[in-house]
């Protein structure tokens, strides 16, 4: 039974997250080591690569199972230079630390927008078991900060230090903004826009048009009310009824 006093297990596994996971791929696709290793390894299937990375960390949140072993072998061979002739390593803690920061905040945009927020207290409680989360990857958390305070500085200006896109954000833009695949695919083009972080949107020149929010104020009111009325087997993704 899904144990509700645990927050993060209680949200991660919903599908509103999964609807939510534009708004992470758009910043990760921004950071040139992560946009070079997409590009490399999935140039043309961002989506399919994401059902089932994304997959297996839920798994890994859900599970009782030392599953750090298949951190290390998904990513040993990740590796390369990026678009501005950087040397970068998937498995470095900087670098692995950011892109899961990434579905840290837009876990929490898809309890506010999607699920109807919560205190500040289940806030941080929140965070402190994705701190633990992380820590179950086994990469260092020497860059991961102690509380939601530290954490929400720490990220505001880690998506003001992302740099112009390179070529290989460039060659996935449009993926990003159109998802084809997964839960995703079915959010209007309206609906990705607005989820985006306003860093995203500025840098990947997908600004909100006229008409934009209104219709995404109706779009979440629908998703919020269609999940009330969904069973768990319906609301969930098997990684968070079914763990390893």
């Amino acid at each position: 039974m899904l144990d509700t006093s645990d927050v993060l297990r209680r949200h991660l596994g919903d599908r509103r997250f999964a609807l939510t996971l534009p708004r992470a791929v758009a910043l990760q696709v921004l950071h040139p080591a992560i946009a070079a290793a997409l590009r490399e390894h999935t140039p043309n299937r961002l989506w399919e690569h994401k059902r089932r990375t994304v997959g297996g960390m839920i798994n890994i949140a859900y599970s009782e199972r030392d599953l750090r072993s298949v951190i290390r072998f998904g990513h040993e061979h990740v590796k390369g230079v990026d678009a501005f002739g950087r040397r970068y390593h998937a498995l470095h803690p900087e670098l692995f630390f950011f892109q899961h920061a990434t579905y840290v905040d837009t876990l929490v945009t898809s309890i506010d927008t999607f699920s109807g927020g919560i205190t500040p207290a289940r806030r941080e409680q929140l965070y402190a078991e994705c701190r633990a989360w992380y820590g179950r990857y086994g990469i260092s958390d020497r860059h991961a900060p102690a509380t939601w305070t530290e954490f929400a500085e720490y990220f505001a200006g880690a998506c003001a230090a992302l740099p112009p896109p390179g070529a290989d954000t460039l060659a996935l833009r449009d993926q990003v903004l159109r998802p084809d695949a997964w839960t995703p695919r079915r959010l209007p083009g309206f609906a990705v826009r607005a989820l985006l972080h306003e860093r995203a949107r500025e840098l990947l020149d997908a600004p909100l048009r006229p008409g934009d929010a209104a219709a995404f104020a109706v779009y979440a009111r629908a998703v919020r009310a269609g999940s009330a009325l969904r069973p768990r087997r319906l609301r969930y993704v098997h990684q968070a009824r079914n763990p390893l």
